[in-house]
């Protein structure tokens, strides 16, 4: 198996890190590296923010649900769907304002979600740790005002970088069998899958080293999504220049 279906397969979320910095050529050929993600027509539509004053590190790690790791990490970014770019280019040549349209909307989160998963992926190839941070949308507004983001622009999740001080075991994903169907989606083996899956679960948290748990990967997912509905997302977006139609 080559280096990078390698990494690829062992990605984990890392949370302690040592008092190593990143060198800052290296971060900048990492981000710059993340910029070969594909991009939907080519527009680049993100920006990241380099957090590295201490009180906003502090101010969005309580936001972020008290997510220490945001102020410990190296280096601490936000990654911004960003179309302040393609509107200036939108009135630039005479096609007006964007109007806050949903496919606009999907265009500029894909596009921030390629750059930072090859931001991630590009950072664990060189031994260092990462973790995406979804807990800045709790306030994404107060996230926002820190950063001073315009409108057309959102923080989408944050990411931390660094050197890890710590090693968790490898969560086991999903069978490749259960998330590919061939030429239609088959429904009918949900319920199956999932059980198969949940007993897998069951037995990794019982089994890891540290925090062990009775809970399998339904509770686990059930629980996520349904106690982080983050309801005011949507007037959020809208007040940001996005979501009108």
């Amino acid at each position: 198996m080559n280096p990078i279906l390698q990494a690829q397969l062992n990605h984990k979320s890392i949370r302690q890190y040592t008092d190593k910095t990143i060198d800052e050529v290296l971060l900048k050929q990492l981000i710059q590296c993340a910029q070969g993600a594909a991009s939907s027509s080519f527009i680049q539509a993100y920006s990241l923010v380099q957090v590295s004053n201490k009180e906003n590190r502090q101010k969005i790690a309580t936001l972020a649900g008290g997510q220490k790791w945001v102020e410990s990490a190296a280096e601490f970014f936000v990654i911004c769907a960003d179309l302040t770019r393609v509107e200036y280019c939108s009135l630039a040549q005479g096609l007006g304002e964007l109007e806050g349209n949903t496919e606009h909307f999907i265009a500029a989160t894909t596009d921030a979600t390629f750059f930072a998963q090859n931001l991630m992926l590009g950072a664990e190839s060189v031994g260092l740790g990462a973790v995406f941070i979804g807990g800045i949308r709790n306030d994404p507004a107060q996230v926002a005002e820190l950063l001073n983001l315009p409108n057309q622009v959102y923080p989408v999740f944050g990411l931390c970088l660094g050197y890890p001080d710590a090693q968790p075991d490898l969560k086991p994903r999903l069978p490749v069998d259960v998330i590919l169907h061939k030429d239609s989606y088959d429904s009918g083996r949900c319920a199956e899958n999932v059980k198969s899956y949940d007993a897998q679960m069951q037995a990794y948290y019982q089994s890891r080293g540290d925090n062990q748990k009775n809970s399998n990967w339904s509770e686990q997912t059930a629980t996520a999504v349904q106690k982080k509905k983050r309801e005011h997302m949507l007037g959020f977006l809208q007040q940001r220049g996005f979501l009108k139609c």
